[in-house]
């Protein structure tokens, strides 16, 4: 590698820029977020880490951040970088009104973060941020869900569901697998839990899940309405899990012989 990972500008000989990598590894250790977009809904999910026995919970930054009204956003990877560039996004979404007295576009604070991403990537003295972002919310005006993806490259990409952090990969086939186009608010919520459910091993607690419907603010889902659709989750692997076990080891019921029948 030689000391090609020292400098931010310096590219190796295979053209790969070391620190951005860096940065995308940090992503790959951070806690598990899930977007997931529905035919009217929106859904945000995160894996939250526990809090320690003293911490006021109150006060710990959440993994889930708005940016304006209509806009939020998930984060995998370093909290402190994740706390800076929501901060920048908050200023160019009021800027934003400000300038042109109307809300800004989901697309366009996206690119605007990418922006942001990109150019810490190119700049002597800093490093690249180490988090991937999950963008949320509607247009102005508008009732199509958006969902973005942002990663510390300054790539951006739109997504119908998707997923960042710890295990992502095993995630997005949980979603590629299980998303269905115009899902309704309770299959999109169900969708989003039982994603997280792949990694998260304890249950509600550990999980944030935030809904944006069009035209109104922000809604985070209580714990004890997670904890629901967890119940309901695991009935319905127990279920499915009962009825494998009924079909035999043929796959289907009734195809092993009878007592007392032939099996030739």
């Amino acid at each position: 590698m030689g000391s090609y990972d020292r400098a931010l500008s310096v590219f190796s000989p295979d053209g790969h820029v070391f620190q951005v990598e860096y940065a995308q590894e940090a992503v790959k250790r951070g806690t598990c977020a899930v977007g997931v977009k529905g035919k009217s809904i929106v859904v945000l999910g995160c894996e939250k880490r526990s809090a320690m026995k003293l911490q006021d919970t109150r006060i710990t930054p959440s993994k889930i951040g708005l940016v304006d009204n209509h806009v939020c956003l998930a984060f995998a990877g370093l909290n402190a970088d994740a706390r800076i560039l929501i901060d920048k996004a908050r200023v160019e979404a009021q800027s934003h009104r400000l300038t042109v007295e109307d809300p800004v576009t989901i697309e366009y604070i996206t690119k605007y973060i990418a922006g942001v991403q990109q150019r810490y990537t190119q700049s002597g003295g800093v490093r690249p941020f180490g988090i991937s972002t999950l963008v949320i919310g509607f247009d102005p005006k508008d009732t199509t869900p958006r969902l973005y993806q942002t990663e510390p490259s300054g790539i951006f990409s739109a997504w119908k569901a998707n997923a960042i952090g710890r295990s992502s990969k095993t995630v997005r086939e949980f979603l590629e697998r299980n998303y269905k186009d115009d899902m309704d608010r309770e299959e999109t919520i169900k969708l989003t839990v039982k994603s997280l459910l792949e990694v998260v091993q304890t249950g509600a607690k550990n999980i944030e899940i935030a809904i944006m419907a069009p035209g109104k603010s922000i809604e985070m889902m209580p714990v004890e309405e997670i904890e629901n659709y967890v119940k309901e989750i695991e009935k319905e692997k127990q279920e499915e899990a009962a009825k494998k076990k009924t079909r035999g080891p043929t796959g289907a019921a009734g195809l092993l012989p009878q007592h007392g029948e032939s099996s030739s």
